[in-house]
């Protein structure tokens, strides 16, 4: 398994592609990267499933909130 690799996300505020760096040897992860064209915020939900041994990454707007 590889712990540091690179993805390509599409940004969910303006539709911008980048590529993001995913560090999953700590497990699962909760963080915000900003995006490089329109600088709003990026919720990236890394989890690790040790069982399958892969990653999946989740990509959500900061905007979106459950009531």
């Amino acid at each position: 398994m590889r712990d540091f690799f690179e993805k390509n996300i599409v940004c969910p505020h303006c539709g911008y592609h980048t590529r993001v760096e995913i560090d999953a040897s700590e497990g699962g992860q909760d963080y915000y990267e900003d995006c490089m064209a329109c600088c709003n915020a990026i919720h990236l939900v890394v989890t690790r499933n040790e069982l399958s041994d892969e990653v999946e990454l989740m990509i959500d707007a900061d905007d979106e909130q459950i009531f």
